[in-house]
C-alpha cells in the first residue's frame, strides 16, 4: 500500500441523503470501491455530511472494511481480534487502543517491504523451482533424447541398421545383434521416461 500524499490536501467527499458520495475534486459520483481505491493509492480524503458538515469518514471507512470483510476473498479481521475489540468498548483501558492500534500498523507498514522479501524467502525454500519450469526442462530432455534415437530415419542421420532409408533400393539389411540390442536400450529408456512423466 501506498504512503499517504502528505504534501496534498485531503480531497473532500461529501454524502449526501440517498447515501450518494461526491468527490468535489473530480466532480462526480463515486463508490465505496473507489474509495477504497484511493486508500490503496495513498489519496488522503475525508468525508462529510452534505447537510450537517459532520465529518463522518471515520465511519465510511468502517463501512468499507464491513464490505471488503463480507466478499469473502480475504479476511483480514480475525474473529478473535474483533470480540478482544468489542470488549475494550466502554473498558477504561479503551482509550489505550485506537493508539495501540495506529502505531502497531504503523510499524507493520514500515516494514512492509521487508516483510514481503521474507514471505517471498520462505516461499522460495518451500518451492525451489517453478513445477511448471520444470516440467518443461523433463519433457525438453525427452525430446532431445528422442531425437537423438529417431533421427537416423532422416537423411543425413546415421541409419538404423534394419531400416532402409528414403531413396535408397528397398533392401533389408539385417542388423548385427549387438546394434539390434543398443537401439531397444535406447527405446526402452525413453520408454521409462515417458512412463515418469505420465506419473507426475
Amino acid at each position: 500500500m501506498s504512503e499517504a500524499k502528505s504534501n496534498q490536501a485531503p480531497i473532500t467527499i461529501k454524502k449526501y441523503a440517498n447515501r450518494r458520495l461526491y468527490n468535489t475534486a473530480t466532480s462526480s459520483y463515486v463508490t465505496l470501491e473507489h474509495l477504497a481505491q484511493m486508500v490503496k493509492e495513498g489519496t488522503d480524503f475525508v468525508v462529510y455530511d452534505a447537510k450537517s458538515g459532520e465529518d463522518i469518514t471515520r465511519s465510511v471507512l468502517t463501512q468499507i472494511i464491513v464490505e471488503e470483510e463480507a466478499k469473502g476473498g480475504q479476511n483480514l479481521l480475525p474473529i478473535g481480534f474483533l470480540r478482544q475489540l468489542i470488549g475494550f468498548y466502554g473498558d477504561q483501558l479503551g482509550g489505550l487502543v485506537p493508539r495501540y492500534l495506529e502505531h502497531s500498523m504503523q510499524a507493520f507498514q514500515h516494514n512492509e517491504e521487508q516483510m514481503r522479501q521474507y514471505l517471498q524467502q520462505a516461499l522460495d525454500g518451500i518451492f525451489p523451482f517453478n513445477p511448471l519450469e520444470e516440467l518443461g526442462k523433463q519433457n525438453m530432455a525427452f525430446m532431445e533424447n528422442a531425437l537423438k534415437v529417431f533421427s537416423s530415419f532422416y537423411p543425413g542421420g546415421a541409419p538404423v541398421p534394419g531400416m532402409t532409408m528414403p531413396g535408397a533400393a528397398n533392401t533389408l539389411v539385417t542388423p548385427p545383434s549387438a546394434e539390434t540390442e543398443s537401439v531397444k536400450d535406447q527405446l526402452a529408456r525413453l520408454q521409462r521416461q515417458v512412463d515418469e512423466l505420465a506419473k507426475k
